[in-house]
């Protein structure tokens, strides 16, 4: 693929710096925009261009990627008269690729707008945080047309090593509330296990050591445990949004009548953490809960 494919970026948070940060070091021209300016300064410093809507990220793009924080805020950029989808440079790709952890429906909706307007939609949420979007080492969930997916599989190759298409619109949003399904009992398993350990008085260190690399250990674990001992609770992954997925995840399962008691009890342990303030903390500071 020509390094003069034209990338436009649309959020520039926690992990869509970094995986725009990969495009721009690949020698990518990136187009960029965030609600908050300042948000973008790192890729403006590495040589992105800076635009003040999603609509005129799209006029300067073929292939525009987003990854934003809930349902609400992916329609307000890539749909309506405004958005990315309605505004895609006539002579481009004309890719729009959704990396948010968001609605399976709004994808399956958003790939239907996208071909009335000759926009190719893909939904491609990913997986491994803060430290996964830094050393270009995602999951990444798609669904959408395959043809559109090939085309800009090696982008999403700069960002990723487990790159796999599901199917159809939508069905990257359902293999990533399968990956959320299972964090959810992790993290809680996690929580009481730390509990657990404090109140009999273990040395927190050597408990790390005896279960990590047993069968009890896992990414959450390695990853979060560390932090966790340190007190270090900043996102690699808000619980503000983990709430929004489990949301997500609890909504699809009433639509299919399936029960998911783990994840209602998850969902119902990090809102008790959003009461209490820890809604901008990263998912581990449920270990803050007594």
């Amino acid at each position: 693929m020509s390094t003069k494919l034209r990338i436009g970026w649309i959020g520039t948070g926690v992990m869509g710096r970094s995986m725009c940060s990969h495009l721009l070091k690949a020698g990518y021209e990136c187009t960029v925009y965030n609600r908050t300016k300042s948000k973008a300064d790192s890729l403006l410093e590495q040589g992105a261009t800076w635009a003040d809507s999603p609509a005129l990220v799209a006029q300067s793009s073929d292939v525009v990627f987003s990854i934003v924080g809930f349902p609400k805020d992916v329609e307000e950029v890539l749909l309506g008269d405004s958005g990315a989808i309605a505004n895609m440079d006539a002579n481009g790709a004309k890719i729009v690729v959704d990396m948010t952890t968001s609605s399976p429906r709004l994808a399956a909706e958003m790939a239907e707008f996208g071909r009335d307007r000759g926009v190719a939609v893909l939904d491609a949420p990913v997986s491994g945080g803060d430290v996964g979007a830094r050393n270009a080492k995602l999951s990444i969930m798609v669904g959408g047309d395959e043809q559109a997916f090939e085309f800009v599989k090696p982008l999403l190759s700069l960002m990723g090593t487990n790159i796999v298409r599901h199917g159809t619109a939508g069905m990257g949003q359902h293999a990533k509330m399968v990956n959320q399904i299972l964090i959810a009992g992790t993290m809680l398993g996690l929580a009481e296990a730390f509990r657990y350990a404090r109140h009999a008085g273990l040395d927190m260190t050597a408990v790390m050591q005896s279960v990590e690399s047993g069968a009890a250990g896992s990414w959450s674990l390695s990853n979060y445990g560390p932090r966790v001992l340190k007190g270090d609770f900043a996102p690699g992954f808000y619980i503000d949004h983990f709430v929004k997925d489990l949301g997500l995840a609890l909504q699809e399962a009433e639509r299919m009548n399936i029960d998911l008691s783990t994840v209602a009890l998850a969902n119902k342990e990090y809102q008790k953490a959003q009461e209490q303030g820890l809604g901008k903390n990263g998912t581990q500071a449920i270990c803050k809960l007594e």
